[in-house]
């Protein structure tokens, strides 16, 4: 099961994109989805496509982003742009498995619960998961025992473990990348 939007690179199903691929990816469809990205958020997309209804984003938006971590990711295009930066590293895992807990969390559904935290557990924790996030051990283990019983907080050690690495390790790094640079670019030379 992926947890992707429609703006990420088509896999099959639980294949993660082979090495060279992923040098492809990054040279030729990473400059593209920025681009889009850009497109809907600053406002230049192509006339037909523009509604009245369709919220751009500015500049002092754009700006808060750099205020936490926190505003980054509550933010929607914020969660894209990073995401086509997290791409750019390879680690997209960390945030896909953060929104999947997110969702998770949501499930209200007893019936249902235990078959998505299995999902979530298969493609993200496991050893040799096709997406595996970067956790420690006992965190991976600590997880392992609360999918016996699961529950709506059996991910969250796991899920505060990977959030804490994206804000300490990936968004200082997304701060300073081209993609955030140039966004902000974007939304001040659409404001002159």
């Amino acid at each position: 099961m992926h947890w992707e939007s429609a703006d990420t690179v088509p896999q099959g199903p639980n294949q993660p994109c082979p090495s060279s691929t992923k040098s492809h990816v990054a040279t030729t469809l990473l400059p593209a989805a920025r681009q889009s990205l850009f497109d809907h958020a600053v406002g230049t997309d192509p006339p037909a496509e523009r509604t009245g209804q369709r919220q751009r984003l500015s500049t002092e938006e754009a700006t808060r982003w750099a205020d936490s971590f926190d505003v980054l990711l509550s933010h929607k295009y914020g969660l894209a742009a990073f995401r086509a930066f997290l791409k750019t590293e390879f680690s997209e895992e960390n945030l896909e498995f953060w929104l999947a807990c997110e969702d998770f969390k949501k499930t209200r559904s007893a019936a249902k619960l235990a078959s998505k935290a299995q999902r979530i557990f298969e493609e993200f924790i496991d050893v040799q998961a096709p997406r595996e996030v970067n956790i420690d051990f006992q965190t991976r283990e600590l997880t392992r025992r609360n999918m016996q019983e699961p529950s709506l907080s059996c991910f969250d050690q796991a899920q505060g473990k990977v959030h804490s690495l994206m804000e300490k390790d990936s968004y200082p790094r997304f701060l300073r990348s081209k993609i955030y640079t140039d966004l902000l670019s974007q939304t001040q030379r659409r404001l002159s």
